[in-house]
């Protein structure tokens, strides 16, 4: 906490740099938590029921592939998501020529975040899934109920909090990505955030346009928008 205590002390404080105020900033920060909401409900909605079987039958294989994301360099996320679109590749190609862009688009950002979120809540949900007593998902298999049923009517109605705090702890993530998206959506092209950068990139950019004057008031403001998500984990898990 000392790091993140003299951030704030020094930001608010010492600095407070007006250029930290301006619109370009708190348009940076929407679209860092617009994007990273966004990204979340897609993972939510993709990978709920993969947690569900991983927590249920044991795949080592499927468990180690989810977790590569994590395990690499954010940086190799963001170009092999540049290469797979880039219109060098036969995959691009077939990307392009239906008007699919990763590159500095909001789609390229959503992307390169759930890519990134995705190993943080499967990992979460997966360990909530796995505390939950079996008997009554039994007791529904056992009168016919296929295991797709059983997630949605069975266990997802008593899972809302083990969903959430997942959710919020995967948005958090995606919230203070860096590598990938400074690679492959450094700039967003398309209204209504059309030339604008992620907080983290903006942030990086401050620091060496400007020192870390305004660079430290820029990143005070982000922890000051980040906490209140990582409070909100908390209470649910509590």
């Amino acid at each position: 906490m000392l790091p993140v205590i003299l951030l704030l002390f020094y930001g608010f404080v010492v600095y407070r740099s007006p250029q930290s105020f301006t619109r370009v900033v708190f348009s940076s920060i929407m679209l860092t938590l617009s994007s990273s909401f966004t990204a979340c409900v897609i993972v939510s909605a993709l990978f709920t029921p993969f947690a569900y079987e991983l927590a249920r039958r044991r795949r080592p294989l499927e468990e180690a592939l989810s977790e590569i994301p994590a395990s690499i360099p954010h940086p190799v996320v963001g170009i092999a998501l540049l290469i797979l679109d880039s219109p060098l590749t036969p995959t691009g190609k077939a990307l392009q020529s239906i008007g699919i862009n990763f590159f500095d688009s909001y789609l390229g950002l959503v992307i390169a975040l759930v890519t990134v979120s995705a190993p943080i809540y499967i990992r979460s949900l997966h360990s909530f899934f796995e505390s939950l007593p079996k008997e009554p998902e039994l007791f529904a298999m056992s009168l016919g109920a296929p295991r797709l049923k059983v997630l949605f009517d069975v266990v997802l109605p008593n899972s809302y909090r083990g969903v959430l705090l997942s959710f919020l702890i995967s948005m958090s993530r995606a919230m203070s990505e860096f590598g990938s998206i400074a690679i492959l959506a450094y700039y967003v092209l398309q209204p209504p955030f059309n030339g604008v950068s992620p907080a983290s990139v903006l942030i990086y950019d401050f620091y060496g346009y400007y020192g870390p004057t305004v660079a430290v008031t820029t990143a005070a403001l982000l922890v000051v928008v980040s906490l209140p998500f990582a409070f909100a984990a908390r209470l649910i898990k509590r």
